[in-house]
């Protein structure tokens, strides 16, 4: 049943992103893949012809939301800094939502000494990197935040505590959600930058 749903190359796609969530990148193989999926290792080069294939496919996967989160967030009509938090609740949301996805942002690394995911992992982390540092710099300009850091920084620190929650969350139990935990942050954090605040 499931077959007439989705096809045989997302279902791949799909399963390649659980094995990197439960083992690890360099777990991911033709051999493991197949095991995974319960079919012969010579019908995945039906739908892909190596590997790195199969994992530039896991990466267009990962950063198929980016663009439409971006444009929705610019479009609302509030602050910067609920246009930063709307960001973050976007990715909270759907990495609570499908767990194994939230592994590739610690792969990072690895993917960026790929061919074959070099330069979409690079595009990937330089998107969202300058997306939130032009809020940020937006944020300092409109006088929302106070300029003792630079955009940069900002972006760097809220990007960088988000890796640690994702970190955290697979190796210890949380006691509220991954989004709730996340967000109480920026909460904070913001509290702390606002203008005019302590």
């Amino acid at each position: 049943m499931r077959e007439s749903f989705v096809s045989g190359k997302d279902r791949l796609v799909a399963a390649a992103i659980e094995i990197i969530s439960d083992s690890g990148l360099f777990s991911l193989s033709t051999e493991t893949l197949a095991a995974k999926e319960n079919m012969p290792v010579e019908l995945i080069y039906r739908y892909f012809g190596s590997v790195d294939e199969v994992l530039s496919e896991v990466v267009d996967y990962y950063v198929r939301f980016d663009s439409g989160i971006m444009s929705t967030v610019m479009a609302k009509q509030v602050s910067n800094i609920d246009r930063i938090k709307a960001f973050f609740e976007a990715y909270t949301t759907y990495y609570e939502s499908y767990y194994a996805m939230s592994t590739l942002s610690l792969h990072y690394e690895e993917l960026l000494h790929n061919h074959a995911t070099r330069d979409k992992i690079a595009e990937c982390i330089s998107g969202r990197s300058l997306f939130l540092r032009s809020l940020f710099e937006e944020a300092i300009k409109a006088g929302e935040i106070r300029a003792e850091f630079t955009p940069e920084e900002l972006a760097d620190t809220v990007r960088g505590v988000f890796l640690m929650h994702i970190q955290n969350r697979r190796v210890s139990t949380l006691k509220r959600s991954f989004k709730e935990e996340y967000m109480d942050y920026l909460d904070r954090l913001f509290d702390l930058i606002k203008a005019g605040g302590v």
